[in-house]
C-alpha cells in the first residue's frame, strides 16, 4: 500500500510539473483594469501588464484586444515582460484584431526572449513641420509632438516582428543594451520632422556592441532623414550587425558606420531604390565587412576605410545607366521567417511595363486565398484579393519599382 501511495504521489508531482509548464494566454484591453483577471471577458490594463507586474510566465502569450491604446503626456508604454531561451513570451494582437499603439513602446531590462508582433505604432498628433519647419537641432522646443515609435534600450534574445511604425518622430531606436535581438518584417514609413537646418528622425537609429543585432526583411520609405542610421560618435559602438533582405525606397541614406572603428558588419541581399548605401563614416579605419548580393538603383554604394572587405554579387545601376536587357523585370518574393502567411514582393520593372507578370507558386498553393497590399496601407483596401489558380498574376506597376506585401489567408503562424 505504501508503494502504491508513493507511486501515486510521484505521478501527481509529475502531472503538476507538466501542468505548470503549459503556456497560458492572457488578455489586455483598451478599457482593461488592474483588478481584472486577465481573461478575454475581464482583460487587464496595458500599463501594469507590460511592466511585468502580472503572473506572465515564459512561454505565455499576452493578447491585446482590438482598439487603440493611448496615454499622454508620457506616451510610451514601458515593456519589461520576459521569457526564457526556447520559451519566449509573446505580445501580439488577439486573433483577427487590429491594435494601435498611439504613442510608443519602450523595452527595458529585465525584458528578454520577448517577441512583439503585428502592432501598429503611430502618433496621432499632426506634424506641424509639414507647413512650418521647427527650430534647428534634434530637440527643438517649438515642436511638441510626442516622440513615439519603438524604443529598445534592453533585452536579450528579443524579436520585433511585422510591426507597422509610422508618423512618429523616429521609427525604431535600437540601442546597444539590446543584445542578440532582431527586427524582422517591419514596415517603417513617414517618420521624422523638418527643421530649419535639415530633416530629423530616422526609420531606424541603432548601435550595437555585444552579440549580433539583426535587421532583416523590413520595408522602409519616406521619412525626413536617414533610412538606416547605424551610427555613433567615437564613444559609441557600431559592431556585429547583420543587415539582410531589407527594402528601402525614396528615402534618405542607408548608413552603417560611425566615429569608432566597426567590425563584423554584414550587409546582404538588400534592395535600395533612390536610397544610397554607405558603409563606414568618419572612423579612420574599420575592420571587416561583408557586402554581398545587394541591388542598388539610381544611387550608389560607398565603403569607407575598411581593412578587410568581402564584396560580391552586388548590382549598382546609376540613374542614367542602362537596365539589364536579359529580363523585363526582376522580381523577388521573400517569405517571412516567422509568419508563414506573409511575404514581401519586390519588383524592379526594367522595361517600365504598365503591368508585370508575377509567379507566386513558390509561396502559394493552388486554391490559397491571398491579398496583396501597399506597405503604406497595411490595414486598408487590398490592391488585389483573389484565390491562387496556379497561373501568373498581372500587377500594375507605376514606374520602375514597387514593394508590396503578400498575405496568405487562414494560415497558422509560429
Amino acid at each position: 500500500m505504501k508503494r502504491i501511495f508513493q507511486f501515486a504521489t510521484l505521478v501527481a508531482c509529475l502531472l503538476c510539473g507538466v501542468s505548470s509548464a503549459v503556456a497560458e494566454s492572457w488578455y489586455v484591453g483598451p478599457n482593461g483594469t488592474p483588478d481584472n483577471n486577465g481573461t478575454q471577458q475581464s482583460p487587464w490594463d496595458i500599463e501594469s501588464t507590460l511592466q511585468g507586474t502580472r503572473n506572465v510566465k515564459p512561454g505565455d502569450t499576452v493578447f491585446l484586444l482590438g482598439g487603440t491604446y493611448r496615454r499622454r503626456p508620457d506616451e510610451k508604454f514601458v515593456v519589461r515582460l520576459a521569457g526564457q531561451e526556447g520559451k519566449p513570451t509573446h505580445l501580439r494582437p488577439a486573433p483577427g484584431e487590429h491594435v494601435i499603439i498611439d504613442g510608443g513602446l519602450t523595452v527595458q531590462n529585465p525584458a528578454e526572449y520577448l517577441w512583439i508582433w503585428d502592432l501598429e505604432i503611430l502618433v496621432s498628433e499632426p506634424d506641424t513641420t509639414k507647413t512650418k519647419p521647427a527650430s534647428a537641432g534634434s530637440h527643438p522646443q517649438d515642436f511638441k509632438r510626442p516622440w513615439g515609435g519603438l524604443n529598445v534600450h534592453g533585452g536579450a534574445g528579443c524579436k520585433y516582428i511585422n510591426l507597422v511604425i509610422h508618423d512618429c518622430r523616429q521609427g525604431v531606436s535600437f540601442w546597444s543594451g539590446a543584445t542578440d535581438s532582431e527586427l524582422h518584417g517591419c514596415i517603417i514609413y513617414d517618420n521624422g520632422w523638418t527643421g530649419t537646418d535639415r530633416g530629423h528622425g530616422h526609420a531606424i537609429y541603432t548601435q550595437n556592441k555585444d552579440g549580433v543585432k539583426t535587421i532583416s526583411d523590413c520595408i522602409m520609405t519616406g521619412g525626413r532623414s536617414y533610412t538606416m542610421h547605424a551610427y555613433g560618435s567615437s564613444r559609441a559602438y557600431v559592431d556585429n550587425f547583420l543587415i539582410q533582405g531589407n527594402v528601402a525606397y525614396n528615402a534618405g541614406t542607408f548608413l552603417i558606420g560611425g566615429g569608432r572603428p566597426s567590425h563584423n558588419i554584414r550587409v546582404l541581399e538588400n534592395y535600395l531604390y533612390n536610397v544610397p548605401l554607405q558603409i563606414g563614416y568618419s572612423a579612420p579605419h574599420n575592420e571587416d565587412c561583408e557586402v554581398r548580393d545587394n541591388l542598388i538603383v539610381n544611387t550608389g554604394m560607398q565603403i569607407k576605410n575598411y581593412r578587410n572587405v568581402m564584396k560580391s554579387g552586388n548590382l549598382l545601376l546609376g540613374r542614367n545607366e542602362p537596365r539589364p536587357s536579359s529580363e523585363k523585370a526582376k522580381i523577388m518574393i521573400r517569405p517571412n521567417r516567422y509568419d508563414l502567411s506573409r511575404a514581401h514582393v519586390i519588383i524592379f520593372n526594367w522595361a517600365r511595363q504598365p503591368e508585370v507578370e508575377v509567379r507566386l507558386g513558390s509561396f502559394l498553393k493552388v486554391g490559397d486565398a491571398f491579398r496583396i497590399v501597399d506597405p503604406r496601407a497595411m490595414f486598408g483596401k487590398p490592391l488585389l484579393e483573389d484565390r491562387y489558380r496556379g497561373t501568373t498574376i498581372r500587377l500594375p506597376v507605376k514606374g520602375d519599382f514597387v514593394a508590396l506585401v503578400l498575405l496568405k489567408e487562414n494560415v497558422e503562424r509560429k
